[in-house]
């Protein structure tokens, strides 16, 4: 369900932020011209660091775990030379925060912020790393015993702090904007293999939706208190489609629906309604509700139409879909295309000899989609990702020596055709089952749906230029 072309696509997709920003965070660097001022705030600044690192060493569960300590935050401040030329200074009896370094220690072990942090479904993500921040701002900051002890330092002013605290939130910032951890990359490629699938999930879901509003408006018309004859005696063929009685009793899609949750957005019954009514006002709609007599193919047709022409165009479902996942709108006409393949099978199925109806109406059957062809597929984007990430370096000297440096040159390149073009080269080089034909046609795609307007003419010359010298050198045998 999710394919080859989609994969790739995410992977480019998260290796342009992750390349352009890999380690990009590094601590604040001293004023370069200092006033008194400036130099207080950013001694300060350091201060605050190295406590925090003490606090974390010193919070230890059974078996000697530092849960606070092995956070990335930590480990990066703990290993830059400026924070660990203050571990030196301030050892024995010269550290200013020793006295308050313990009942902070105790009240951030106490804290809500810590056992929330030790309940973390997700541990190494940005959200459990963001602790840090808010250990900072509502514990070991306002703390009077730690602002006496500030007070008391040399150069102290107030304006001082408030600078220090601008190093510290702009400390904070940078460290979540970087995007040099492989491991959090693959964990948020990994989100957004798993939203793509539950998009799949929820377009199945939304005839039903529909369906379950479009009954209740029925029955509402019905106890009007001026009920017309059609309110008393509806036609309810779009509330008994067959197709939609094949999705709501389908067990694995049911269970599909209940692990993501019943309702689709916080502002589900607006969509839904939006949805609804641009469809009862359709031809669409009208011309299958005029027919003398429809069949379970015509029922699968209703909803084929319905997705294509209303659904996939409607303002309030994009929006919808915007607000819930960054990565749905994008997802979406891949995922609306394996949509309508499953409503082409629903409607392809056979008919049972012993009911007489589609096999399909079986609660039990199959016609779900499964998230991935098979387990090649399932490794391929993490797989992928990782080749570009190890052999960065690699890549970008091939790409450097095909370019026609008297027309090119390398840092005027547009960076997406350089993250294209490493990720050709890695899917070419480490997966020798794809026709060579078949990477470079898709990321010349990419390049040309991504990229500028000339980019996938230049992407489609230069990787024909590197392939010929990589198999002179018979470094790719396809």
């Amino acid at each position: 369900m999710i394919n080859r072309v989609l994969i790739r696509i995410k992977v480019v997709q998260l290796l342009y932020s992750y390349l352009l920003t890999e380690n990009r965070f590094a601590l604040e660097s001293a004023p370069l011209q200092p006033t008194r001022e400036k130099r207080f705030a950013y001694g300060l600044y350091l201060d605050m660091l190295y406590l925090m690192a003490q606090i974390a060493g010193n919070i230890r569960q059974r078996g000697g775990q530092r849960p606070l300590y092995d956070t990335r935050f930590i480990h990066r401040i703990a290993t830059d030379d400026k924070v660990r030329s203050l571990f030196q200074k301030y050892s024995g009896s010269a550290d200013p925060y020793a006295e308050v370094e313990k009942s902070l220690t105790d009240r951030v072990k106490e804290s809500a912020l810590y056992k929330k942090f030790l309940k973390s479904e997700d541990p190494g993500s940005q959200a459990d790393e963001k602790v840090w921040q808010d250990i900072f701002t509502q514990i070991i900051l306002p703390d009077p015993q730690l602002n006496r002890i500030i007070s008391g330092l040399e150069g102290f002013t107030l304006n001082g702090v408030d600078r220090m605290r601008e190093i510290m939130d702009k400390t904070f910032s940078n460290f979540y904007a970087s995007s040099d951890n492989l491991p959090d990359a693959l964990k948020t490629l990994k989100m957004s293999m798993d939203k793509a699938r539950e998009l799949y999930i929820r377009l199945l879901q939304l005839p039903i939706l529909l369906t379950d509003m479009r009954e209740r408006e029925i029955e509402e018309n019905r106890t009007k208190f001026l009920a017309t004859s059609t309110d008393r005696n509806p036609n309810l063929r779009f509330v008994e489609n067959a197709f939609v009685e094949v999705l709501r009793n389908n067990e694995l899609l049911d269970k599909e629906i209940e692990k993501y949750g019943r309702r689709m957005s916080e502002d589900e019954d607006i969509m839904i309604r939006s949805i609804l009514k641009e469809i009862v006002g359709s031809d669409i709609y009208k011309e299958y509700m005029a027919f003398p007599a429809t069949d379970f193919k015509m029922d699968c047709e209703l909803w084929r139409n319905l997705y294509k022409n209303i659904i996939f165009d409607n303002t309030d479902f994009l929006e919808a879909l915007e607000n819930k996942s960054v990565f749905w709108n994008d997802d979406l006409g891949i995922m609306g295309d394996f949509v309508l393949k499953t409503v082409k099978k629903i409607a392809d199925s056979p008919i049972s000899a012993t009911s007489g109806v589609p096999e399909v109406m079986n609660p039990e059957s199959m016609f779900v989609m499964p998230m991935y062809k098979d387990d090649e597929d399932a490794r391929f984007g993490s797989e992928l990702f990782g080749y570009v990430v190890n052999n960065k370096e690699t890549y970008k000297g091939y790409i450097d020596e095909a370019l026609d440096k008297s027309v090119w040159e390398s840092d005027r390149l547009a960076y997406m055709d350089i993250v294209i073009m490493m990720t050709a080269l890695a899917e070419i080089l480490h997966f020798p089952k794809i026709p060579l034909n078949v990477s470079l046609n898709e990321y010349i795609e990419m390049a040309k749906a991504y990229s500028t307007a000339k980019s996938g003419q230049f992407v489609n010359g230069l990787l024909s230029r590197i392939f010929l010298q990589l198999k002179d050198e018979g470094k790719l045998l396809k």
